[in-house]
């Protein structure tokens, strides 16, 4: 991972970003003459882009999005949740297939009650053809967590990384998606290691993430380099701070379901529901 200088540790950034233009229901404006972030390698799919949900009473969901395919054409969805102008925050799930418990987390989270006080992106399933074949690699059989541009090596057997770094359709639309969005933090969920990875740029972030999720701290060095993973590459490039959360092998379903989501949200100080009013008399 990248030994970069760290920053700010906690709360979020003092001076973030501008805000981006937004229309008159204040929904951020996409720049003049800019096409859509799409893989150039793919065919255009109408429709497919960026799909925006009507949003009921207590409706958790601001709109939808299709980051791109897997080699097997499955789409890649990702959920727009909680309040604009919060944290930004990203949650990545089943990166490899053999490791979907953690989905639930991100699927409760989207199916849940409106969440307040995180700007949240959850991706329960990115790679979705391993997840239908139960394999951690994709169909090319990449190991997408070693796909990325950053210490990539050509690896082989389980670690498979491809025939050159973001060769695979899931690489390139994720990385698509963080370049867009600019996330301040991201949690990329795994398994079966149980632990919170402390060895990042930003060590207490990463042990407030370990203390929230009730999670022991923990060192992911691989062996020696992480070669090519997604949490490497994106330190290196951006702000913002991505870290790697490992679930054990057989966590309880009410675990991932129940008390895991509270837990992510209360990282960043957010809640589900509305907060409560007072009433005179």
């Amino acid at each position: 991972m990248s030994r970069s200088s760290p920053g700010p540790t906690w709360p979020p950034r003092s001076s973030p970003r501008a805000p981006p233009s937004r229309d008159d229901r204040g929904r951020p404006r996409a720049p003049r003459g800019r096409r859509p972030d799409r893989d150039r390698r793919r065919p255009a799919q109408p429709g497919h882009r960026h799909e925006r949900t009507r949003r009921g009473p207590g409706s958790t969901i601001l709109g939808t999005r299709v980051l791109g395919h897997s080699v097997d054409d499955r789409p890649i969805r990702a959920w727009h949740l909680g309040e604009v102008g919060q944290p930004e925050v990203v949650l990545i799930a089943t990166m490899h297939g053999n490791e979907a418990a953690p989905a639930q987390i991100l699927r409760s989270l989207r199916d849940g009650r409106a969440i307040r006080g995180v700007d949240l992106w959850v991706v329960p399933t990115y790679n979705p053809d391993g997840r239908a074949a139960h394999t951690r690699a994709n169909a090319h059989g990449v190991d997408l967590n070693r796909n990325y541009p950053f210490h990539w090596v050509d690896l082989d057997g389980n670690y498979e990384s491809g025939p050159q770094a973001a060769s695979e359709p899931e690489t390139r639309a994720m990385m698509r998606f963080l370049r867009k969005v600019r996330p301040d933090w991201i949690l990329s969920f795994h398994q079966p290691l149980h632990g919170v990875d402390t060895d990042t740029k930003r060590p207490a972030f990463s042990r407030r993430v370990a203390r929230h999720l009730d999670l022991p701290r923990k060192s992911f060095t691989c062996g020696g380099v992480c070669h090519g993973t997604m949490t490497g590459w994106f330190n290196h490039r951006f702000d913002g701070t991505a870290v790697t959360v490992e679930y054990g092998a057989h966590p309880k379903r009410r675990l991932m379901r129940a008390k895991a989501p509270r837990q992510v949200l209360s990282v960043w100080d957010a809640f589900r529901g509305v907060p409560s009013v007072g009433h005179d008399g």
